[in-house]
């Protein structure tokens, strides 16, 4: 175990001040220029692809969805966008996210199949033009967000941190996760473990850390009525959450606390989540997929404020907040992003730490992963439809006008756009395009390393991981495609949706 704390977190250690905890990390102030440089890789390689898959009038089309998109971040950056209103109607970015691929992919269409009389390719096309709109959406916002992360004040104070540890048959993996939040460097904490009513030896585990922790015990209800158990029970300021296979970083408490001095109005603060048991062809791209989700796209809404899912690996919450919200829901599988819902209504704010990490362990065969994600979709889809009014209410700003919108697109939307590609792909490939199918997979390819690699350097992570961004072209992505439609048309069919969780290994 001291070895695996030792390794992993060489690489993400920062320079601390511990004596009487009165200053916090210092933080490098120069702007990464590699960065940029990748960043520019990335925008050259699609005006190159544009240049020579598109006609003029395709390129006008795809300009014009940029200027909107563009148009629309700045609004929302600015609070621009008129909250005051009672009219229940989905936002114009919505609007906006359902119309433009589709309207554009049609142009784009249209334009490649009278040049080229071919459907497929038309539609390959199609997917390309969604990549540019991404692409626009994400970068730039990302940089911007790394930027400002340099910028975080340091602390002058350290309040009190409630860690609320659950577990549930955690035999396992426990006792090393106690062992990591008892080793981090946090002066003022609290550890209070609850036993969900185990079956296996884990109560028993927990019950030697009596004279470090708060060790509860309670019949089986579910992960959130044992966080709501032992957030009873808590004194600290800030509640943070960890799962109970979850080893945390040496100094991610004090990141967390960073976090919330930012801004009084910042709610929660989400913790970086990393795959630490990198064994295999799937764990590796599930590692890739972590990074990439918070470096990416995770960046993007933390800009306005508005991360979507506090996960529960490592989050962390003002307690009066909790209070006031109502805690956990416990009808729900997916109760970590209906909390985080419950705080974006309230329009405060959630924040991101990519300093705060956390080592998590990933399935390791197809089989645990389709239990893992089964709960996690089945559960986002209870999560849509319970709070389904956050589409229509302008009255729940930023949640409503941007980021409820893109988790509906990218969950239930996304995924059939991608089936339609890749069919007709193979369409194509069949048919005697091959040639074209090629050189597209090669281009995707290239820009979506690039953005890999521009996430690992966000991250300061193994660039092992790069190649693997291969898997999130072809490979990787249909997998974790055919999950998720199967969690929808399970949810639509009013299948019941029951607690499922991946194989523990306990490395």
């Amino acid at each position: 175990m001291r070895t695996f704390y030792d390794t992993v977190q060489a690489r993400h250690k920062t320079p601390i001040n511990i004596r009487g905890f009165t200053s916090c990390v210092s933080h490098q102030k120069r702007f990464d220029p590699v960065l940029l440089v990748i960043s520019g890789a990335i925008f050259s390689l699609l005006i190159l692809m544009a240049y020579l898959a598109f006609s003029a009038i395709s390129m006008i089309a795809i300009g014009l969805g940029a200027a909107v998109v563009i148009y629309q971040m700045i609004t929302l950056q600015r609070n621009r966008v008129k909250l005051n209103s009672t009219r229940q109607f989905p936002s114009l970015f919505f609007i906006f996210l359902l119309a433009s691929p589709i309207v554009l992919g049609i142009i784009v269409g249209l334009d490649a199949y009278s040049g080229q009389n071919s459907i497929s390719k038309a539609i390959l096309l199609w997917g390309l033009t969604m990549t540019f709109w991404s692409t626009l959406l994400f970068i730039p916002l990302a940089l911007y967000s790394k930027r400002r992360e340099m910028s975080i004040p340091t602390l002058v104070s350290f309040p009190k941190i409630s860690i609320i540890v659950p577990a549930y048959n955690e035999e396992k993996v426990i006792e090393r996760t106690i062992q990591a939040i008892i080793d981090t460097k946090y002066q003022d904490k609290e550890i209070i473990l609850v036993d969900d009513g185990s079956k296996d030896k884990t109560f028993e585990i927990m019950s030697k850390y009596k004279k470090q922790a708060k060790v509860l015990q309670k019949t089986n209800g579910g992960k959130a009525s044992a966080i709501n158990f032992g957030l009873a029970y808590s004194t600290g300021e800030i509640i943070a959450i960890v799962d109970a296979d979850t080893i945390i970083g040496h100094e991610s408490l004090i990141h967390l606390a960073e976090g919330f001095s930012a801004d009084k109005n910042i709610a929660a603060v989400a913790g970086n989540i990393k795959v630490r048991n990198r064994k295999n062809w799937l764990t590796w791209c599930q590692a890739l997929e972590y990074v990439a989700g918070i470096q990416i796209a995770r960046r993007a809404l933390d800009v306005f404020g508005a991360i979507s899912v506090v996960p529960g690996a490592l989050g962390s919450f003002r307690k009066n907040v909790l209070e006031e919200i109502g805690s956990y829901h416990k009808d729900t599988l997916a109760e970590d992003f209906d909390l985080t819902l419950k705080i974006l209504k309230t329009k405060m704010f959630i924040a991101g730490s990519t300093s705060a990490t956390a080592y998590t362990e990933a399935p390791e065969s197809l089989k645990s992963l389709y239990k893992q994600r089964k709960r996690w979709y089945g559960g986002n889809l209870q999560v849509f439809s319970r709070h389904s009014d956050a589409l229509t209410n302008p009255r729940f700003g930023v949640l409503q006008k941007f980021v409820f919108p893109y988790m509906l697109f990218s969950s239930c939307v996304m995924p059939f756009v991608s089936f339609i590609t890749t069919g007709s792909a193979i369409y194509a490939g069949i048919f005697g395009d091959g040639l074209f199918v090629l050189e597209m997979f090669a281009i995707f390819s290239a820009l979506q390393c690039l953005q890999v690699a521009l996430a690992v350097r966000l991250d300061n992570e193994d660039p092992k991981l790069i190649p693997y961004g291969v898997f999130l072209v072809v490979g990787f992505k249909q997998i974790l495609d055919i999950l998720l439609v199967s969690a929808i048309f399970g949810y639509l069919r009013k299948k019941e949706q029951t607690w499922t969780s991946a194989d523990r290994i306990g490395i």
